[in-house]
């Protein structure tokens, strides 16, 4: 019954240590300080960085579900979730406001921000998956 545990085990330890990766980049190439302005009750950049963890979650989770490979899934995941970074420039040209919106606690900034990193990771999984 637990022939499968050591794969287990190697895949989530991958995914997880790909996951915190990608939010630690994440949080260095923002021009925003998402960690001190979310422990300070900014409810915009706690939609924008959930959005950004659940978009992540989505890729590794297409991305796991789609080889056997612990290999694979560092490549293919590593890779997607570079795609999924490339969000937040996106996001930035769309609205040039966007640092100050995040700051200011616009909920609207927060809320488009989250929601397009987690349209992204649905296309990105589904991409990946394949």
């Amino acid at each position: 019954m637990f022939e499968s545990l050591p794969l287990y085990l190697a895949f989530l330890g991958t995914a997880v240590a790909l996951f915190v990766a990608a939010l630690v980049v994440y949080v260095m190439i923002t021009s925003h300080h998402e960690i001190r302005l979310i422990r300070a009750g900014n409810t915009a950049c706690a939609y924008a960085f959930g959005g950004t963890a659940i978009g992540m979650a989505i890729v590794l989770h297409g991305t796991a579900s789609g080889t056997f490979e612990v290999a694979e899934l560092a490549a293919w995941g590593g890779l997607g979730l570079i795609g999924q970074l490339m969000v937040y420039f996106v996001a930035k040209v769309m609205i040039p406001g966007l640092k100050d919106g995040l700051e200011a606690d616009k909920s609207a900034h927060g809320i488009l921000l989250g929601a397009l990193s987690i349209a992204m990771g649905i296309i990105n999984a589904g991409a990946l998956s394949s």
